[in-house]
C-alpha cells in the first residue's frame, strides 16, 4: 500500500500523543463537577466519568454516545486514523454498546499540512470503522494549528446488559484484554522515530470481541484503558462502585520494549501526572518506581478492564471490600 509522506513528522505537530494528551483527570473531574447529567433517562454518564453516556429510548434498549478525538499519535497517517477510530469506538464497547454510526472530527493546519494528508487519516478510521460495521459520515472540520483526529460515536445497547463503572463487587476478578506499555512506547516514537509495529496493531485492534465475551459470561462492569492509565481507570472503578481493588503486579502483561522505554527516559508528562493522581490512594508497598510507571501509563487505545473473567485475558487482580486505600497494588 502506497502511504502519503508528510512534509515533516506527524508526531512533531503534536504537543502530546493519543490520549497522552487527554486533561488529566483530577483536573477535568474539578472542571465539569456539577455539569454532568441529564434525568432518569441518562443511566450511565453522570458524575463517575464512565466511558460513555447511555440514555433509556424504550423498553430495555437504549442509545449509546460517545465521542473521542487526539493529537498524532503515529508519524503514519493511514495508521493514526486507525488507532483514533478504534479508540472511539472503544468508548461504546466499554459500557457493553454496539456502535452504529459515526462523525468524523478532524482539526487540521491548512497552512501546514496538505489535504491529501488528512484524507489518509480520514481512510484509516474509515476502514477501522467498517470492521465495527459502522458507517462514517462527513462530520465536523476546523482549521487547527495542531492536527486532530476522532470520531463521535452513537450505538446501541441492551440495558439489562450494560457494562458500568458502578457495578463492581468484592470477590470479582479483575482482567485486561491489551498489554501496557503504548504510553511510553509511543513517546520513544515521537521523540526518536523508532517505529513499533506491535504497538500500532494493539492500538488499532477493535475491543468489540472482548465486549461480547464479557456480556456473553455475564460481566456487568467493565471501562476502558486509555489516557488515565490501569491505575487511573481502576481508581475511578472502584470508587464508583464502592470497593477497594488489588492489583498482581506480576500478572500484568506489557508489550516488547516497554521496560527499556521507561529505563530510557521516554515516559510521558501524562504517565507521571496519573501516577501523581493515584498515589494518595494507593498502597504500593514495595513495588518500585519503573513497575509504577508502567501501571499509571497512558494507554492509548488501550484494552478493557473487566471486572470478570474474559477468555485469553490474563487475570491481573481482584475487587475487595473497601479498605483504607482504594487500591493495592502487590
Amino acid at each position: 500500500m502506497n502511504r502519503l509522506v508528510p512534509p515533516a513528522r506527524l508526531t512533531q505537530y503534536a504537543h502530546g500523543g493519543g490520549c497522552a494528551s487527554t486533561i488529566p483527570p483530577g483536573e477535568l473531574e474539578r472542571v465539569v463537577a456539577g455539569l454532568t447529567g441529564g434525568g432518569d433517562a441518562l443511566v450511565v454518564g453522570g458524575d463517575d466519568g464512565d466511558d460513555a453516556a447511555v440514555l433509556r429510548v424504550g423498553e430495555g434498549r437504549a442509545v449509546v454516545s460517545a465521542a473521542a478525538f487526539f493529537p498524532p499519535v503515529v508519524d503514519d497517517a493511514y495508521d493514526w486514523g486507525r488507532v483514533a477510530a478504534a479508540n472511539a469506538l472503544s468508548a461504546v464497547y466499554a459500557v457493553g454498546g454496539e456502535p452504529l454510526m459515526a462523525l468524523s472530527l478532524l482539526g487540521w493546519p491548512r497552512d501546514a499540512l496538505p489535504a491529501e494528508l488528512a484524507r489518509e487519516v480520514l481512510r484509516g478510521g474509515r476502514d477501522t470503522a467498517a470492521l465495527a460495521g459502522c458507517p462514517v459520515t462527513d462530520g465536523h472540520g476546523a482549521d487547527d494549528p495542531e492536527p486532530k483526529y476522532g470520531l463521535a460515536v452513537t450505538g446501541i445497547a441492551d440495558l439489562d446488559r450494560l457494562l458500568r463503572l458502578d457495578a463492581g463487587r468484592p470477590g470479582v476478578p479483575l482482567s485486561l484484554t491489551k498489554p501496557l506499555g503504548l504510553g511510553v512506547l509511543n513517546a520513544r516514537h515521537k521523540a526518536t522515530g523508532e517505529v513499533f509495529g506491535h504497538a500500532v496493531e494493539t492500538m488499532a485492534a477493535l475491543n468489540a470481541d472482548a465486549s461480547l465475551a464479557a456480556l456473553e459470561r455475564g460481566v456487568r462492569c467493565a471501562t476502558g484503558v486509555s489516557g488515565f492509565g490501569l491505575l487511573g481507570h481502576l481508581y475511578k472503578l472502584a470508587r464508583a462502585a464502592g470497593v477497594s481493588a488489588v492489583v498482581d503486579a506480576k500478572a500484568v502483561e506489557y508489550l516488547d520494549g516497554a521496560r527499556a522505554a521507561v529505563r530510557d527516559g521516554f515516559v510521558p508528562g501524562a504517565t507521571r501526572r496519573n501516577l501523581a493522581w493515584v498515589t494518595p490512594h494507593t498502597d504500593f508497598g514495595r513495588i518500585a518506581e519503573e513497575e509504577r510507571l508502567l501501571l499509571a501509563d497512558a494507554q492509548t487505545s488501550g484494552g478493557l478492564l473487566v471486572a470478570g473473567e474474559v477468555p485469553g485475558a490474563p487475570v491481573i487482580g481482584e475487587l475487595v471490600g473497601r479498605g483504607r486505600r482504594t487500591l493495592r497494588v502487590r
